[in-house]
């Protein structure tokens, strides 16, 4: 019996009571038993020790390229785990790394070698795109996507670089999936895509029919591959409760099963990154099962979204970049609700050393800090300083009129741009349910009413030195 077959009738049957199972039944409980085989290939000629999986199962090919797999009934998708060394395969920019589970399919993969040594290569991170009508299509196609084409333009020759979007694609409104690929297609490098809350299916049943439609766009909801010494991992920690647009942060067992089983082939040398929509550190019920099987690796980044700000947390070992968002505040205005700009991520990797900054769109590299003064409610003036992609590494130091001041004090505190933006039931109009948060990545001091100018300088954890005046 065909797993959609089984499930439409499983639930029928039951009245949709899978709603609090895990998205995938464990293996266990309904083995198949269908073997299938098949071959990855470069050439004509067979490549050995590339992992495929199925979402279960994880095996590696043999010295001639072979491999063969039990499937489940729940297995929908094949995938290699595209090894080091190779191009990404895609369908104008959209990531074709599986094969739909049919009777009868060629479960085969080809790839194509690189001509040069990817130990060094760039990702480019999206989070909320988040589009609901034609003009957030619009805004994307005609403001994102000209500012990745710019910095497209300004790489080296042979930059070899590809993109994740961690969730939120669209916003409740799948047809539009179909916007963002046009979207990644006119960007011009191939993109993988995690499923983020607003991309979900609701009323079909529980969180194991929440991803149908993702599934059938974008192929697997959870999956990994590698270039250069970065094993890349893309998860789905959205766990939809069964009634509309309710679910919570929750990486479900099979899939943390599946991840001990691919990262078995994964020497613990290399740098992890793992891609997936709703931050970890705090708003992931099973956050500690998930740092358990990271935590044999020294350099592991998580990748996340869904809040609306940039925020950088380290624990331990992992250390995750929480996006600020390409749609902003929801296509509302110039900034986030705690004052970063739209925009994302560029990660450069050498080898096993990983450096980023956030590219705000509409803005050079350089551009990593806003500053303001406003007037208080004790008359005196107050300067604000937001430099967005902040972290205890970082150093941020003033001048007033030429002369050195030391450290800014940092606060946790709204960005007043962002409150006189969208603070209130009546801001901002296009959607008014926007609200300013709080951030700890602002800095503010007294300014004498003297001041002529004041001088903001923010060093990175690379030595990057970036400065604002006002």
């Amino acid at each position: 019996m065909r797993r959609r077959t089984f499930l439409q009738n499983f639930l029928w049957l039951t009245g949709g009571a899978l709603a609090g199972c895990s998205k995938h039944i464990s293996l266990s409980d309904t083995r198949d038993h269908t073997l299938i085989k098949g071959i990855v290939s470069t050439n004509g000629i067979g490549v050995p020790d590339v992992i495929v999986s199925d979402g279960f199962s994880v095996v590696k090919t043999g010295a001639d390229g072979s491999y063969t797999m039990k499937l489940t009934l729940q297995s929908e998708h094949i995938f290699v785990s595209i090894p080091s060394g190779y191009n990404i395969p895609h369908k104008k920019n959209i990531a074709n790394h599986y094969k739909i589970v049919e009777e009868g399919a060629n479960f085969n993969f080809e790839l194509e070698p690189l001509t040069i040594n990817d130990d060094k290569h760039q990702f480019m991170i999206w989070a909320d795109p988040q589009i609901k009508n034609g003009d957030d299509v619009g805004k994307l196609i005609n403001q994102s996507v000209p500012d990745v084409q710019k910095y497209m333009q300004s790489l080296p020759a042979n930059t070899l670089i590809h993109g994740i979007c961690v969730g939120d694609i669209v916003w409740d409104n799948q047809p539009l999936f179909s916007s963002y690929n046009t979207a990644v297609e006119k960007c011009g490098l191939p993109f993988f895509q995690a499923i983020g809350n607003h991309d979900m299916d609701y009323r079909q049943g529980g969180d194991e029919t929440s991803d149908v439609t993702f599934r059938k766009m974008y192929g697997p909801s959870y999956y990994s591959f590698n270039r250069g010494q970065v094993h890349y991992v893309v998860l789905d920690d959205v766990y939809y409760l069964g009634t509309e647009r309710e679910y919570k942060g929750f990486i479900t067992k099979a899939q943390l099963e599946w991840l001990k089983n691919d990262l078995s082939y994964v020497s613990t040398d290399k740098v992890i990154v793992v891609c997936l929509h709703i931050p970890v550190h705090n708003k992931v019920e099973n956050n500690t099962a998930l740092y358990a099987i990271l935590k044999s690796y020294s350099k592991v980044h998580i990748m996340s979204g869904h809040t609306h700000y940039n925020q950088n947390v380290i624990k331990d070992n992992v250390y995750e970049h929480v996006h600020g968002t390409v749609c902003g505040a929801w296509w509302t205005g110039p900034i986030c609700d705690d004052g970063t700009p739209p925009g994302y991520a560029i990660y450069e990797v050498d080898g096993t050393e990983v450096k980023w900054h956030y590219k705000s769109v509409g803005q050079d590299k350089q551009f990593q800090i806003r500053a303001m003064v406003e007037i208080n409610d004790n008359g005196e003036r107050e300067l604000f300083a937001n430099v967005w992609n902040w972290d205890p590494s970082w150093k941020v130091e003033w001048q007033i009129d030429g002369i050195d001041k030391g450290l800014l004090p940092r606060v946790n505190d709204f960005d007043p741009l962002a409150v006189a933006l969208y603070k209130g039931d009546q801001l901002p109009k296009a959607r008014t349910f926007v609200e300013p948060h709080k951030t700890d990545h602002l800095f503010k001091a007294i300014v004498p009413a003297t001041t002529r100018e004041v001088k903001i300088f923010a060093i990175d954890r690379f030595g990057n030195k970036y400065e604002t005046i006002t």
